[in-house]
């Protein structure tokens, strides 16, 4: 604790070091996050890394009253920016779909906030939800991963409530309909 206090007085102080420690401890985490939304990797890394300067020009601007609270409170920090500036980027791009995929080796970087076997369920869900077009995959990550409501998420992509619903209903039919062919191909290969 007393490790994650004197890493974020040391940023707020805009001391390079400390800087460098927080990336390298959450930089796995944050990119994970990314990928979810952007599924090119050196553009992932890149919306990563303005994510982390995004952080570390506002880092006065987060506040924790309660110290047994703080690496709560700092990761859902991180987690926020990481979901705007990967949105960002994709509404400059007018949600087009991405190209190329996520190498392999990414999923092998080190994540203190998740145990291998539930890396190998996120990997799949994650490619799953990589074949959604990508309006229904922003709606079903803010959503059903990240926790928005659909008055959130009507804010944030600026469009209806009513779209936000019916985008999430969709994606989870298309993500119900991908499950059954993976079960299909599963059992036929049996």
């Amino acid at each position: 604790m007393d490790k994650i206090i004197n890493i974020v007085n040391g940023c707020r102080a805009n001391d390079h070091k400390y800087q460098k420690l927080l990336y390298d401890n959450y930089r796995a985490f944050a990119l994970k996050i990314v990928f979810r939304y952007i599924y090119n990797y050196e553009e992932a890394l890149e919306i990563t890394n303005d994510g982390f300067v995004k952080f570390f020009l506002q880092i006065d601007k987060f506040r924790c009253d309660n110290e047994a609270d703080l690496e709560k409170l700092l990761m859902g920090w991180i987690k926020r920016i990481m979901i705007n500036t990967s949105i960002d980027l994709l509404r400059k791009k007018m949600l087009l779909p991405e190209i190329g995929g996520i190498a392999e080796d990414v999923w092998n970087m080190k994540d203190q906030t998740v145990s291998a076997e539930q890396l190998i369920i996120y990997k799949d869900l994650v490619l799953l939800v990589k074949k959604l077009p990508p309006a229904y995959r922003i709606v079903f990550n803010m959503h059903v991963i990240d926790g928005y409501t659909h008055i959130e998420i009507a804010e944030i992509l600026k469009i209806p409530v009513g779209t936000s619903k019916s985008n999430l209903l969709r994606a989870r039919a298309l993500l119900q309909k991908y499950l059954n062919q993976k079960e299909s191909l599963t059992a036929c290969s049996i």
